[in-house]
């Protein structure tokens, strides 16, 4: 079994680029995989392998400027849910495009997940799910409003047009594993929100720490893996992923007459061309072939 580890930090790196070398020769001569974002707010990302190159990789990233209280979730794969290691620079660790939000300065207040479910109930909350659509559309808390956004940048401008609608409310936000977050609620701070909460450890942590008896998550959570989507005590869920448009489809949705493998969903039918069709019924024969 392979471990899973999820990552994020806020942090001032002067020189990205520097440390993107070491740290991509650490984890291939680790035998890891999965995707590490640095920028010069911090680092994010997942990685997969076994365990010792597990510990070499956060050891590592504990010892880089301002990591050293470095927090992760850990799960497990029975198979490589990364096609290979990459690190890459960016903007943003999460990119939101807004210069001024500053996560470092300042976040909504931290939930723990055993205390979520009181939070949320409340009268005067207002509870906000800060995925994307195509996340949102397989599982999400019970009563949680969808912003219908197609990226996180879109956020900002979603909350501008909605904002009257939380007059008098207490504001609280989740996502996959924290980070949208961090930088959401930063940005209500900064929009005059006088209280905004998040759930700390994000929609994993509470997976993993709420008994499904007690739970107000409904579905199951998109990852941004192979194992696309889990659920209570993190266990692997139904969902696949849809190769041509990248979006989740459920057993259900793969019963469709829409879906063809590797080629199209029923979300996906109108978004392609012919020729677009003929070139993903390649790339299938050619997976199918190597399978």
């Amino acid at each position: 079994m392979l471990v899973v580890a999820a990552l994020y930090h806020f942090t001032r790196f002067d020189d990205p680029a520097a440390l993107r070398g070491p740290l991509l020769d650490l984890c291939q001569a680790q035998g890891l995989c999965g995707t590490l974002i640095l920028a010069p707010e911090g680092i994010n990302g997942t990685i997969a392998g076994p365990r010792k190159g597990i510990d070499a990789a956060l050891a590592h990233i504990r010892a880089l400027p301002g990591c050293a209280t470095l927090v992760w979730k850990e799960s497990a794969a029975a198979t490589p849910p990364f096609g290979r290691m990459k690190v890459r620079l960016k903007r943003e660790i999460v990119t939101m495009g807004q210069p001024q939000v500053d996560p470092i300065a300042a976040t909504g207040r931290y939930v723990a997940p055993c205390d979520w479910n009181a939070l949320i109930q409340a009268p005067d909350v207002a509870l906000i799910d800060t995925r994307n659509d195509y996340e949102v559309q397989i599982g999400s808390f019970k009563g949680a409003i969808d912003p219908g956004t197609k990226s996180f940048r879109d956020f900002p401008e979603w909350w501008a047009r909605n904002a009257d609608r939380f007059q008098g409310k207490r504001i609280a936000m989740f996502c996959t594993g924290g980070i949208r977050c961090e930088k959401s609620t930063n940005y209500l701070l900064l929009q005059g929100v006088p209280e905004v909460y998040h759930l700390q450890g994000g929609i994993l942590q509470y997976l993993e720490d709420v008994p499904e008896a007690d739970s107000l998550w409904q579905g199951e959570c998109f990852v941004f893996d192979q194992r696309v989507s889990l659920t209570h005590g993190l266990a692997p869920g139904r969902h696949r992923l849809c190769h041509a448009c990248r979006r989740p489809v459920s057993p259900e949705d793969r019963a469709r007459p829409e879906y063809e493998e590797g080629v199209s969903c029923h979300r996906c039918t109108g978004e392609y061309t012919p020729e677009d069709r003929a070139r993903f019924r390649e790339r299938q024969r050619q997976f199918d072939r190597r399978a």
